[in-house]
């Protein structure tokens, strides 16, 4: 009985072992074929990861031989609907300003800290998170288009017949010409601006600027941070004709009695799409501006003659302010109005002679006498104002 029990345990072995084997070369075989299929399918991935490389790589070349192609043809066969669009300067946003007419707009930024602006984006084209990061800035460069230069046309012309001016006036040279390229005159090759502003906040879409010399309705083509370790060059160095900027700078800036009140009957309407808070906020803003001379070359060197031309030509319009103080160059008498009629007879005074400023859709009608000396008159309401349906509600400073 032990001895048939003893010769069974070695056969069973035998038997546990065999299955072992057979289960084991069976593993065996089926991982190598697992392991083949997928050293294959790796083949294959890389075959087809370096196929699309070489495609893109073609694609890529074939692209910029195109645009190289392109870049060629454009000048040559230039079209109205291609001209200037050899290049992807398309606006970002638009300037939502206080400055309703380049007439009064500051020559330079920060000369009027109050002067605000609102960027806004076009959501269509920048996403929010473009700007996410921005407020960080105290802040930024604005680069953008002189829109309402009245000679645009002229730069669509080939340079030989062009009749762009290599020179313009000066304001602060009482009007000698200087290379535009050294000034920083609005006509320029090509009617690109630069300007440092403020970063006041930032909301989304829309960026609140202060210290600006930006008109309302100025496209915006880029935004970038301002660097003071790049950006400003201590060991910089300036023509003393720019150093000597002092010649527009007037003796004082004064209030009538009645102006107060006429600013109040006009901000009934304006506190509602308004970037300030109060009227005398707002009387702030308009002390900083006339705090330089801000007429044009002509105004302040011909205003006699614009007179009797107007008075000879029965045109007496006093918002007249189709030129742009930021024209050095400008021949346009623009803002000008007459005194009384009384004073029509004869050439009028230094003081007699009514200018007028816009900001916001007001007309501020002011004087100044023979000393620089500046009388804020009046604030009138203009009836663009009125029929202006654009809302900034949502970009003001409300304290």
């Amino acid at each position: 009985m032990a001895t048939s029990e003893a010769t069974k345990w070695p056969k069973f072995a035998v038997s546990v072992l065999a299955a072992l084997s057979s289960s084991l070369l069976l593993s065996f075989i089926i991982s190598r074929r697992k392991t083949k299929g997928l050293i294959e399918r790796v083949r294959e991935l890389e075959a087809s990861l370096e196929a699309s490389v070489k495609n893109c790589s073609a694609e890529r070349r074939g692209r910029i031989r195109a645009q190289q192609a392109l870049r060629k043809a454009l000048p040559q066969n230039g079209t109205e609907e291609t001209k200037g669009n050899s290049y992807p300067m398309v606006p970002i946003g638009t300037v939502r300003s206080c400055f309703s007419t380049r007439n009064g707009t500051p020559r330079q930024p920060v000369l009027a800290p109050l002067a605000r602006a609102c960027l806004v984006l076009d959501v269509s084209r920048i996403p929010a998170e473009a700007v996410e990061g921005l407020a960080e800035y105290s802040h930024c460069w604005i680069l953008y288009i002189f829109h309402l230069n009245t000679d645009l046309d002229k730069l669509w012309s080939q340079p030989s017949r062009s009749k762009f001016k290599a020179k313009v006036r000066v304001p602060i040279l009482q009007g000698s010409k200087m290379g535009v390229l050294a000034t920083r005159s609005p006509h320029r090759p090509c009617p690109i601006g630069l300007t440092v502003a403020k970063v006041e906040a930032v909301d989304g879409h829309a960026i609140l600027l202060s210290g600006v010399d930006l008109v309302d309705g100025t496209p915006v083509l880029d935004i970038k941070p301002y660097l003071p370790y790049s950006d400003s060059i201590q060991e910089a160095t300036i023509p003393k004709w720019v150093v000597d900027d002092h010649s527009l700078v007037v003796s004082s800036v004064n209030f009538s009695p009645d102006f107060a009140s006429s600013l109040a009957n006009c901000w009934v309407e304006a506190e509602k799409y308004s970037l300030y808070a109060s009227p005398m906020e707002f009387q702030s803003l308009i002390r900083q501006v006339l705090l330089w001379d801000i007429r044009s070359l002509s105004q302040r060197t011909r205003p006699h003659q614009a007179i009797m031309e107007n008075l000879t030509n029965g045109y007496t319009n006093s918002n007249n302010k189709s030129a742009s103080n930021n024209d050095p160059d400008t021949e346009i008498d623009d803002g000008i109005s007459s005194g009384s009629s009384s004073q029509k007879a004869s050439l009028p005074r230094p003081g007699d002679i009514t200018y007028h400023l816009l900001l916001e859709g007001i007309d501020i009608s002011y004087r100044i006498d023979g000393d620089s000396n500046v009388v804020v008159e009046k604030a009138m309401l203009t009836s663009s104002v009125k029929n202006d349906s654009r809302s900034r509600s949502n970009y003001m400073w409300k304290k």
